[in-house]
């Protein structure tokens, strides 16, 4: 993979691409005024991080869309929050003020966005996330993707971004230590993806949940442990999730595993 930067970069920018191309294990090349199909062929690599002004984006090749981040539906879910309006997995998974919420795989973080809000400033969130580009590009957006709101962009930068395989980051953490832990592998069965969620599937870890890791997450959390995936899909059951009641025409669905431990009266 190739890092590289737009023309005219600044002085942070060259060094957050000096930066993330050592973290990559990447290869370092100066723009010099080439169009990304150009550099790209001259350097005999397609896949391109490039350092903007403001955000990184990803190129599988030179032709293909960009990956990058952006908070998308999860920046409409909080507006809804904020009006008093209900979050269907915020509901499901009892996320309460001052929680302290383990995301397994992050993605895009659209649900740790929502975490994080509804968890409020004295909650935590983390968010794991195996896959190097997939997790620079997200963590790069939660500390500088500025929205129109101070107090979702606060949530954004409450977000304890962690790059780990989830099932041994599980394995190292004591009993009880988060409230809720939370999974959202790539749905086995795809559902129609959107532009952002396209280039994603290229970069996420494509493995599926093992009944290890659930066992391991029961351990880790308080009160619940929560799978996202297609709405009938028969990894709740393998995975001795229950799966909870929603609306039959969604595309995806939620399972639970209620643990209650130290729960108050």
């Amino acid at each position: 993979m190739i890092v590289t930067t737009t023309d005219q970069p600044s002085a942070d920018m060259l060094a957050t691409a000096a930066r993330l191309a050592e973290e990559l294990g990447a290869r370092l090349e100066p723009r010099r005024r080439r169009t990304l199909g150009q550099l790209a062929a001259q350097a005999g690599d397609r896949e391109l991080l490039v350092v903007t002004s403001t955000q990184l984006r990803y190129y599988g090749g030179p032709e293909e869309p960009p990956f990058y981040f952006h908070p998308s539906m999860a920046y409409v879910r909080v507006k809804r929050l904020r009006k008093g309006e209900p979050d269907p997995l915020v509901e499901l998974a009892g996320v309460r003020p001052g929680d302290r919420v383990l995301d397994c795989t992050a993605g895009l973080a659209g649900d740790a966005i929502v975490f994080a809000y509804a968890a409020g400033p004295e909650g935590e969130v983390t968010a794991l996330e195996s896959e190097p580009v997939l997790h620079a590009v997200v963590r790069d957006g939660l500390r500088t993707y500025e929205t129109e709101l101070p107090d979702v962009t606060a949530a954004l930068r409450r977000i304890r971004a962690v790059r780990a395989d989830y099932a041994e980051h599980l394995r190292s953490l004591p009993d009880d230590s988060f409230d809720i832990v939370y999974f959202d592998p790539m749905f086995r069965d795809p559902v129609h993806e959107s532009s952002s969620i396209g280039p994603l599937r290229g970069l996420a870890n494509p493995e599926p949940l093992h009944p290890d890791a659930v066992r391991e997450a029961m351990r880790v959390a308080r009160r619940a442990v929560v799978l996202k995936e297609t709405n009938h899909s028969p990894e709740f059951g393998r995975l001795g999730f229950v799966r909870c009641p929603g609306n039959k025409t969604s595309a995806v669905g939620y399972g639970v595993i209620t643990i209650g431990k130290h729960d108050p009266a």
